[in-house]
């Protein structure tokens, strides 16, 4: 460009400059750009089942356009080249179906017109139902475009987040407060790294019906965005909390967590307990743990208390979400790595340290599973390596938890378990590390009638087509109809999943999901315990009738698994044991055809011998003294894979 085009170039554009800057000030800058909801097409996607409409399900133009419902379940469209048109959608969701047309094609044509509304059915596989995207940006970004009402007060941006990592809540001053890891700002790509925070009402205080949404008040920085919540001066790289928990001392409520300052590179640099100041609404380290030692506060603790005494449950990193930590629910206790227990193997005082790992077995050679202070608790990684080294077998690892479908392994990976009064059990939700066509995209419901155990058999609830669900959290402050109704949230990412087209505002944010937990599908094998008698004899019992009678100090083994008196039994076999009403229910005999096989269920015979006494086990070859066997099984149940007794009774919420 020479010097007199510069010139000329220079002075249009201060003229242009000019002109913007008069318009601007004179309110007289045409509105371009905005269209109002009769210039959009809505289509609604809704679970065919419930009527809700569904959030993440993706409409797909045959050249290629995306386009994804928000968390009403709208997707709106004004695209020129498409008004007018008739559109082929091709419908996608996980755990969500579509019938397909003879050429295998899952989806619909709709006529395009401004103004205009469409409706889709899809039919929910997921037992769990997706119910909206809780943090992010557009959140009802649709429904807003098309005019329809939202239940949220900032249903766009809120807090300036675009993305956040793992959820921490707890009910705390009579609020929610909420607490997420790594969080993305629309400024620049990288966001902040020292936790965030948000709080909330309980739905009972004029909150939010948790079927609906979450109004969170994000505490902000001057520029509006999500401020670090355990802002701490020249820390290596993120700094990151778990264990998030309440305690009360003289009268008053004190909030806690765990944090851990970490490297860019992942690896823990320091980490110590940490209490909110509320005056500054941020939490300020108070206690340092010793670097490396695995006894501290970690997952999501629950209060119990167990014979008189009580208790803070943890579960740690390394275990997924079985809660084998615990603590007295005080501040001398809970700074103090020494006055931990694990519910372990291990020899007492001892960490792991892989073939060199000292176990403590009993005489006779037996594994010696119990609460043992100053001891840590065995990952599933841990007890793997210890079985491939020859040290445990695999019928002694505590943690084994199978898919009910297949009896294939779920490695647990986060999580979270509560007591839940529906149930009378204590629940898991977590996610499946390994053998997931979603790697850490499966999410699982297991029970059990302690909380160390037995978790045993689960069923999946959820998946996510190749992404990642990863630390999903149960929120039971929102349950329910007396906990039949719960919710859990987690984090929808690429992360670790090798999926390369990112679905666009829910990539790195969190879902919210409902269990119904009625639903036939969860009525899960419960223990079947082989009950001492005082006069000699034994008995066959469930938790119901081992709870009523507070016999759990009576529990010689469980010999196998069948379904709980609680759980509905149509078409099952009630099995008696000498009472009027059945002590469990089975399988019938004879599978159905069609049925699929599955290796955990197996026969169950009856033995019985001249005086009148009986015995069940799934074993055809099993001695009861002159007992004999009946000819044919009288049904079938689950076999029990573990020797492990791990039961923790006197444990309640």
């Amino acid at each position: 460009m020479n010097v007199i085009n510069y010139i000329e170039h220079s002075y249009l554009r201060a003229v242009a400059l000019l002109c913007f800057t008069l318009m601007l000030l004179l309110g007289t800058w045409p509105n371009l750009a905005h269209a109002a909801p009769s210039d959009y097409f809505r289509i609604t996607v809704q679970d065919a089942e419930t009527g809700r409409g569904v959030p993440l399900v993706e409409l797909r133009t045959v050249n290629e356009v995306r386009y994804y419902t928000d968390s009403s379940g709208i997707t709106a469209l004004n695209d020129p080249e498409l008004l007018g048109q008739e559109v082929y959608f091709r419908v996608s969701s996980p755990g969500y179906d579509v019938p397909a047309d003879g050429f295998g094609n899952r989806g619909t044509a709709l006529k395009v017109v401004a103004g205009g509304n469409a409706v889709i059915k899809v039919k929910r596989v997921n037992i769990a139902e997706r119910l909206y995207r809780i943090t992010g940006a557009g959140i009802y970004r649709d429904s807003i475009l098309t005019g329809q009402p939202v239940a949220l007060k900032q249903p766009l941006l809120s807090g300036r987040v675009m993305g956040q990592d793992t959820v921490m809540a707890a009910v705390y001053g009579g609020n929610i407060v909420w607490f997420y890891g790594d969080t993305n700002k629309p400024s620049y790509p990288l966001g902040q790294f020292a936790i965030s925070g948000a709080t909330s009402p309980l739905p009972a205080r004029g909150g939010l019906d948790p079927s609906r949404g979450i109004d969170l008040t994000y505490w902000v920085g001057s520029d509006g965005f999500s401020r670090p919540m355990i802002p701490i001066p020249n820390a290596p790289g993120p700094v990151w909390i778990g264990g998030l928990f309440t305690m009360s001392d003289q009268g008053r409520e004190h909030l806690f967590a765990h944090y851990a300052e970490i490297h860019r590179d992942s690896s823990p640099a320091e980490s110590g307990l940490a209490e909110f100041n509320d005056a500054k609404a941020v939490f300020e380290p108070i206690r340092d743990y010793p670097k490396g030692d695995p006894l501290h506060p970690e997952g999501t603790p629950f209060h119990v208390r167990n014979r008189g005494k009580d208790y803070l449950y943890f579960g740690m990193q390394q275990m997924g979400a079985f809660p084998l930590v615990r603590n007295t629910p005080d501040l001398t206790h809970i700074a103090d790595p020494k006055t931990y227990e694990a519910f372990t193997c291990l020899a007492p005082g001892v960490r792991f340290d892989g073939q060199q790992t000292q176990l403590e077995r009993a005489a006779d050679g037996k594994l010696l599973w119990a609460w043992k202070a100053n001891t840590a608790a065995l990952g599933e990684d841990e007890a793997v390596k210890l079985v491939s080294a020859g040290k445990m077998k695999q019928e002694e690892v505590l943690t084994q938890l199978r898919d009910i479908e297949t009896d294939k392994f779920v490695t647990s990976h986060g999580g979270t378990v509560f007591w839940n009064a529906y149930r009378k059990r204590w629940i898991m939700i977590t996610t499946q590390v390994y053998g997931s066509p979603s790697y850490l995209g499966e999410v699982w419901f297991a029970e059990a009638d302690t909380p160390v155990g037995p978790w045993l058999y689960a069923r999946k609830v959820a998946t996510h087509d190749r992404y990642t669900f990863y630390n999903p959290a149960q929120h039971p402050f929102f349950d329910q109809e007396g906990g039949r109704l719960i919710y859990f949230e987690g984090t929808y990412v690429d992360t670790y999943s090798g999926v390369t087209d990112l679905v666009p505002r829910y990539n790195y944010n969190q879902l919210m999901y409902r269990l119904t937990l009625n639903d036939p599908r969860l009525a899960l094998p419960s223990p079947v315990y082989l009950m001492a008698r005082s006069d000699g004899t034994t008995a066959y019992q469930t938790r119901e009738q081992v709870e009523a009678a507070d016999a759990w100090a009576n529990v010689k083994s469980i010999p196998f698994y069948a379904v709980s008196t609680a759980y509905p039994h149509a078409a099952l076999v009630p099995i008696f044991d000498g009472a009027a009403a059945p002590a469990f229910y089975g399988l019938p005999a004879t599978a159905a055809s069609g049925e699929k096989a599955v290796p955990s269920v197996v026969p169950l015979y009856e033995y019985k011998d001249g005086s009148g006494r009986h015995w069940y086990s799934p074993d055809s070859g099993a001695r009861f003294g002159t007992a004999t066997r009946s000819e044919q099984p009288i049904c079938r149940v689950w076999r029990n894979p573990s020797t492990v007794l791990a039961l923790d009774y006197g444990s309640k919420p």
